[in-house]
């Protein structure tokens, strides 16, 4: 359960969908999720911005109409100039000899930029293509057969390094003409079952976020003198494997993937290094007597490597710097809840920067050149969440936190002294909501985007104070601003012991106190995965569709899921559902103390982890009349090594938690009504898991009604399932609620 995915958007499709015509401000079921009729209340930001060296942006639009291009933005105005459109751009891969078929297709991109930021790489055909934009004119920078991907630029600008099959291989940029042109290959032995440079399924899931954060499937890193390449080789031949069938076509379809569950042997990780000419040298296993994952991996100024290692459970985590094949250096060892969300060093002329959780809140810490602790550079009880660089010149570090802002994030800077923490630290956002900042490489600029509850994102060009200098997109639309909304409000409920959980409410028009209202409650619930967030996300649109049917929406972060630092995550040690079902119970009970929730008419909803929380809390409470499990685990066993073991330790060391932790023992208690969903192809939470549960409910001589999404991975986007989806849930709502 990747963070990044584990709360699966309510609302997948709408911002693809051209806007149609105005409702009165009234939602509808057809106008949010229908596959033809659907309104486009909120059009996605269409501009990707790209900082240059000489501090102008490039804004991608790869839209197929007129408004489509390349264009470049720069001080004093910050208009953007065309720089390269559509038809320019078919023009310039045509006269690199490439079909206007495949052009077409490559404009939707992505694009890959160099350092220098006057050229791109796009994928056509079987083949990589160099595209200038500002000539504008492209060339053929491959010719060999076999699929290339996750192209990644030489930091000197003249290779790039690429994946063909489960292998590296290596094209130099200069001269040559399509004849002659290089490729040299950087592994070999790559197979089905050894993997060179690529990530496999649990390690992209769990561990590197790729796929999620737009990285691809690349496990391979360029060192900074541009002659070596650092990558992950995963042997997979002890991984079990996991079949699933597609049953769409006329013959039964197999697609069959390792996937390791708990207990079982993971892949085996090996960190090599190779060189321009093909050799390749292996770091010794620095852990031969135990099992061990490779988290991070990167390189230091001086070109030295460096990888993150935690042991199977992830309990710990080390920092290694290798000094040559066969020796390395310790920088920095983390013990402890915080242990499985660290990053590689963030490095200084005299040292680096560290993130660590050690106080109990994620805070920077300052540290010699050989792992000395020189002392903490942030403190308080909130935590700091990414890094976006550090200024030399001014002594400062630049970073995203939660200070003063639980359910948001903001930007700030902090002097990068360590004698004591929070010098001249200073906020550089003073809007409510969610910011999320790149800046220049000078420090002078950042484009923030921003969205909040009730404001759907925008983007902005902000100085080095956070003074917005120019609006540069917002996509919300008239059809949006006529929507007839409900009050959307946060509160902090206390739980049992005092500990505020943070929700959401969102109430009908013309909310009357003395009446009684049904409720849908939302809910996800996974380790360090809030859903309360002052934040846009589409499903305020779902929540307000609900609204004008005078339905209330309530949203409450458990403690676990809280993210407010490590301590809500420590009662997870040995058991899943109980303290997190405790909590909402908490929430509950304000809730109805409310005098307006109807405490007989209240649904609960809740998919990946949600959908556990969901089966948990109803077969171990009554509180809920309805229950809607989309893709939940329900037993941990049946789930990925990484993500179980984390939480749950080996199922030897701990079969009481897992069993504790999983739905099947407790169906005889079942109370509620339940919906179950599941895409058929969900490679994460197997159909399996719905299967096995349903089973066990028809064995107890219950039932409940299945709608199965065929074809559909794990978050449902294909427009013919989202429509299927809120159909049933919608339908089940308006029947039983």
């Amino acid at each position: 359960m990747n963070r990044a995915v584990r709360a699966i958007p309510l609302i997948c499709l709408l911002a693809t969908a051209p806007l149609a015509a105005q409702t009165g401000g009234t939602l509808t079921l057809e106008s949010l999720f229908h596959p033809t009729r659907r309104v486009a209340y909120v059009e996605p930001l269409r501009s990707a911005l790209l900082w240059r060296p000489d501090g102008s942006l490039l804004e991608e639009r790869r839209e197929a109409d007129p408004g489509g291009g390349l264009f470049r933005l720069a001080a004093p105005g910050w208009e953007p100039r065309p720089l390269l459109n559509r038809t320019q751009f078919l023009a310039a891969l045509a006269g690199a000899g490439l079909g206007e078929a495949a052009a077409a297709a490559a404009w939707r991109g992505p694009f890959v930029w160099n350092p220098a930021r006057d050229g791109f790489l796009v994928s056509a055909g079987s083949d990589l293509y160099l595209v200038d934009p500002f000539r504008p004119g492209a060339r053929r920078i491959t010719a060999s057969g076999g699929l290339k991907e996750a192209p990644s630029f030489s930091p000197d600008g003249t290779r790039v390094a690429y994946l063909k099959g489960n292998d590296l291989y290596l094209a130099t940029l200069a001269g040559g003409e399509e004849a002659r042109l290089p490729e040299v290959r950087l592994t070999g032995g790559g197979d089905r079952d050894h993997l060179n440079g690529r990530l496999d399924w649990v390690y992209a899931e769990e561990l590197y976020q790729r796929g999620k954060s737009g990285d691809g499937p690349g496990a391979f890193w360029w060192a900074p003198d541009s002659r070596r390449i650092a990558f992950l080789s995963l042997d997979e031949s002890e991984v079990p494997g996991f079949t699933l069938t597609d049953d769409r076509g006329p013959v039964p379809r197999p697609v069959t993937g390792p996937y390791p569950r708990p207990g079982d042997p993971n892949p085996v990780a090996h960190l090599g290094v190779a060189e321009l000419d093909g050799t390749v040298t292996w770091m010794e296993d620095p852990f031969p007597a135990e099992e061990t994952l490779i988290v991070q991996v990167g390189w230091d100024p001086k070109g030295r490597l460096l990888a993150n290692y935690q042991d199977r459970t992830r309990s710990w985590l080390e920092c290694l710097r290798f000094d040559g094949a066969e020796a390395h250096t310790l920088l920095v060892r983390e013990e402890g809840p915080g242990a499985g969300d660290l990053a590689l060093p963030v490095f200084l002329a005299d040292g680096f920067l560290w993130r660590s959780a050690r106080s109990g809140f994620q805070h920077l810490y300052r540290y010699d050149g050989e792992g000395r602790l020189q002392g903490p550079v942030t403190a308080g009880p909130w935590d700091v969440r990414s890094v976006q660089g550090v200024d030399p010149a001014a002594g400062k570090v630049y970073f995203t936190a939660t200070r003063g802002n639980p359910l948001g994030l903001d930007g700030y800077s902090a002097d990068l002294e360590a004698s004591a923490p929070n010098q001249n630290l200073r906020r550089l956002s003073d809007r409510p909501g969610t910011h999320a900042l790149v800046y220049d490489a000078s420090f002078r600029s950042a484009v923030d985007r921003f969205s909040a509850v009730d404001s759907p994102p925008q983007l902005l060009l902000v100085n080095q104070e956070g003074r917005v200098l120019h609006a540069l997109e917002s996509r919300t639309t008239a059809a949006f601003k006529a929507i007839r909304r409900g009050k959307v409000s946060f509160q902090q409920v206390p739980a049992r012991d005092g500990f505020p959980l943070e929700t959401l409410l969102v109430l009908p028009p013309g909310f009357e106190p003395g009446r009684k209202y049904p409720v849908f409650q939302y809910v996800y619930g996974g380790p360090g995965t809030p859903l309360v967030r002052n934040a846009w996300n589409q499903d305020q649109l779902w929540f307000q569709f609900l609204a004008q049917q005078g339905i209330v929406t309530w949203v409450c972060d458990n403690r676990s899921a809280s993210g407010k630092g490590t301590a809500g995550t420590q009662g997870l040690a040995r058991g899943l559902g109980a303290g997190e079902l405790q909590d909402q119970l908490d929430g509950l009970a304000w809730l109805k103390a409310q005098g307006w929730a109807d405490p007989d008419r209240i649904a609960l909803y809740g998919y990946s982890y949600g959908g556990f929380l969901t089966g948990y809390a109803l077969t171990h409470s009554r509180a809920w009349k309805l229950g809607i499990m989309g893709a939940p685990v329900v037993d941990w066993r049946l789930y990925d090594s990484v993500y179980a073991e984390r939480w749950l330790g080996l199922p030897e060391a701990n079969p009481d938690g897992y069993r504790a932790s999983s739905l099947l023992p407790g169906i005889a208690g079942l109370s509620g009504q339940l919906l179950l969903i599941q895409g058929s192809l969900d490679p994460n939470v197997h159909l399996q898991h719905t299967v096995q549960f349903l089973d066990a409910l028809q064995q107890a001589g219950q039932s409940a009604p299945l709608i199965l999404l065929p074809g559909a991975g794990h978050s449902p986007q294909a427009p013919q399932h989202v429509w299927a989806l809120y159909q049933a849930i919608w339908e089940f709502l308006r029947r039983n609620l």
